[in-house]
């Protein structure tokens, strides 16, 4: 087997995950229903799960314990990898446990606290406890406050029973925000407590990105501005903002992807060789590439960025609404859904090479890919007397949905002639290893249990990613136009970020 599982490979972390009682705050929400909940069933399945495990769900929303769990049940009938079985669901549904309360009334966290310790008795639980904040962003410090008054967050100086807390996406919606949000948390928790997690760095693909870049000697030496033209990122979305239309009416594109899974996607591709695989290494070297971007300020803007939104189209034969008709959405919007960068790392590696990011909603298909391509060859030999010059060289990693990876390269046609042809040469984790990739919030769920934080986002980067993403707000706040062009929903995106890309005699690759 060519490639090696990270989960394989020593790191920071415990190497078993420990048992503990993880405490959902919103657990009514749908990131429970369609992946917190599935991820640890799948656990308990694959016999990864720590066989000492809880779980407390908190919200609002009156409900017994039963209610909880018959919603949770549906959750994995529709969401999870594997299906459900009975004998299993009857094992899994004796650890979950539901608490109602207001998150702002300090009594909650009594009760809270009161709940979690007899949940620990009674399945031999040594009080190690996991807070996962499913919450909006403007929640996140009032729950902390709230868990530090109640007595629930262990002193960091004690290795058991610990306290960790998980921070889902987006953390502020600017550097001044996020350092806000930091600062308060950081009162209350240590930095090695709080797991900042990023989903998209959970996916196989995305993990693979190390092993197929550091544990194959092909690919390192060439893995730089001598030999690579160009990298583009796309991450395009089939679904429009649904029921989401209030949050991303404050967040728009660039917030709500760029500023965090893309920018963490373009540091694995980006970033050097760790001299370790200790997650503070790995997160440090991740860290040196945000700092070495060129920054995009005032009018540069215009030159360097693409904002749009998706008007009227038609998507799987089915007509939808322009994104200023959806419900929630003001009829004024000026928020984008679609981003396009040109980006630039100014490192001695990658000096001079253009980074390619795009990405959109309502686009014409579901599908996230990192492309790589090699400079083309000189024009001679094969390569004389073309009407065009042969297809560069292109390795593509396919994050979702069909996870694995292909290298294009040139071959001869079968023939007495020489006719000569772009190949692909695939590997797709589907069809090379019998059991189906893990979902990432499997993988990520386990390591918070491990304390293993390689995979989870650290103060400074957050930080310096907001400062990046900020400069750009800013400047579209003061150069940007009052009306954004359009793309017809089920397109690739507008005519301007194909100039944005074309006017470097390159183009956007057709996924």
């Amino acid at each position: 087997m060519l490639l090696k599982d990270l989960s394989l490979i020593p790191s920071e972390g415990n190497s078993v995950p420990t048992g503990s009682l993880l405490v959902i705050f919103g657990a009514t929400g749908d990131l429970a229903q369609r992946k917190l909940i599935p991820a640890l069933y799948n656990l308990l399945l694959d016999k990864t799960l720590p066989k000492d495990f809880a779980v407390l769900g908190v919200s609002r929303r009156q409900m017994t314990d039963q209610a909880f769990r018959a919603q949770l049940q549906d959750g994995i009938k529709k969401y999870s990898r594997q299906a459900l079985q009975e004998t299993t669901w009857r094992q899994f549904e004796r650890h979950l446990f539901y608490l109602s309360g207001k998150l702002d009334d300090p009594t909650t966290y009594k009760e809270i606290k009161a709940c979690a310790e007899k949940i620990e008795a009674e399945f031999n639980l040594k009080g190690n406890r996991i807070f996962y904040l499913a919450i909006p962003p403007t929640s996140i410090v009032p729950i902390t406050q709230g868990l530090e008054q109640g007595g629930l967050v262990q002193p960091v100086a004690q290795t058991l029973p610990f306290s960790r807390l998980i921070i889902e996406k987006p953390i502020g919606r600017d550097l001044v925000s996020a350092q806000q949000i930091n600062a308060s948390v950081g009162h209350i928790f240590d930095e090695s407590q709080i797991y900042r997690i990023d989903h998209y760095l959970g996916k196989e693909t995305v993990q693979n990105l190390l092993v197929l870049r550091f544990a194959n000697g092909i690919f390192e030496p060439l893995w730089n501005s001598k030999y690579i033209d160009h990298v583009q990122i796309t991450v395009s979305e089939e679904e429009g903002v649904g029921t989401r239309a209030s949050y991303y009416e404050e967040a728009g594109a660039l917030r709500d992807m760029i500023q965090n899974h893309i920018l963490q996607l373009l540091c694995l591709v980006a970033m050097e060789p760790p001299w370790s695989l200790d997650s503070d290494v790995v997160r440090s070297t991740r860290l040196d590439v945000i700092r070495s971007l060129r920054p995009i300020v005032g009018a540069d803007v215009n030159r360097q960025t693409v904002r749009a939104q998706y008007s009227s189209g038609i998507i799987n034969g089915k007509e939808v609404p322009g994104y200023r008709r959806e419900l929630g959405v003001r009829p004024d919007s000026t928020v984008e859904t679609y981003v396009a960068l040109r980006v630039f790392i100014d490192n001695w590696r990658w000096a001079g090479v253009p980074f390619y990011i795009r990405t959109g909603k309502r686009m014409s298909k579901r599908a996230t890919e990192i492309s790589i391509q090699f400079k083309g060859i000189p024009q001679v030999l094969f390569n004389k007397n073309l009407p065009q010059p042969l297809s560069p060289n292109i390795l593509s990693l396919k994050v979702q949905p069909n996870e694995g990876f292909s290298l294009q390269i040139i071959s001869k046609a079968p023939g007495s002639k020489v006719a000569i042809h772009p190949v692909e040469m695939d590997f797709q984790y589907g069809t090379t290893y019998e059991t189906a990739s893990p979902d990432a919030y499997e993988r990520l769920l386990l390591d918070v249990m491990a304390g293993d934080t390689t995979l989870f986002m650290r103060r400074d980067a957050v930080e310096v990613a907001w400062a990046w993403v900020t400069e750009i707000l800013d400047g579209w706040q003061r150069y940007g136009s009052k009306w954004l062009p359009e793309y017809t929903a089920g397109s690739w995106g507008p005519v301007e970020a194909d100039r944005l890309i074309e006017q470097d005699n390159r183009e956007w690759r057709v996924l």
